[in-house]
């Protein structure tokens, strides 16, 4: 893997997602940096993002709000570590808005956007502090989720 930021994912402990997108990387981007369209792409269905904030900034919030089909409530919450536009993404759960620590840290997530001869080279990777936790996020189907979230965002980026 070729990025930016020379991170080298430790197959131990965390997991990476890899695509190519047939639209522009800038249409990625808004994608993710847009709460009015980050709320119609990023939950897999059947669920659904009832509720979503962005402060693109570092130490700004990413906040997302999903609700099950059987009324399972999940929250996902963090802090911005790192924003290139068009280039990458860093936020972490293990910090709060203003970089307060948080209670029960998870992963950071790592997501970077490529310029492609095809669109965009997509890679999303979730970084965790031990093998129990990687292990638990991709049981909680990491690959199946993240990646149903990718096709649901080029289908949005295709209308936008």
């Amino acid at each position: 893997m070729n990025n930016p930021i020379n991170f080298k994912p430790d197959p131990k402990l965390d997991l990476v997602l890899e695509r190519v997108v047939d639209v522009p990387r800038e249409l990625v981007w808004a994608a993710w940096t847009t709460a009015e369209h980050l709320k119609k792409w990023i939950t897999p269905a059947p669920w659904k993002t009832v509720d979503c904030e962005v402060d693109l900034r570092p130490g700004g919030i990413f906040r997302i709000e999903m609700h099950g089909p059987e009324g399972q409530v999940q929250n996902v919450a963090g802090c911005f570590l790192e924003i290139v536009k068009n280039e990458r993404l860093i936020w972490t759960d293990a910090l709060a808005p203003g970089y307060r620590p948080s209670k029960e840290p998870f992963f950071t997530a790592v997501i970077l956007f490529e310029p492609h001869e095809k669109g965009t080279k997509y890679t999303a990777i979730a970084i965790h502090r031990d093998e129990e936790t990687r292990q638990k996020h991709e049981q909680m189907g990491f690959h199946a989720g993240w990646g149903k979230g990718v096709d649901q965002l080029v289908e949005l980026a295709k209308k936008m």
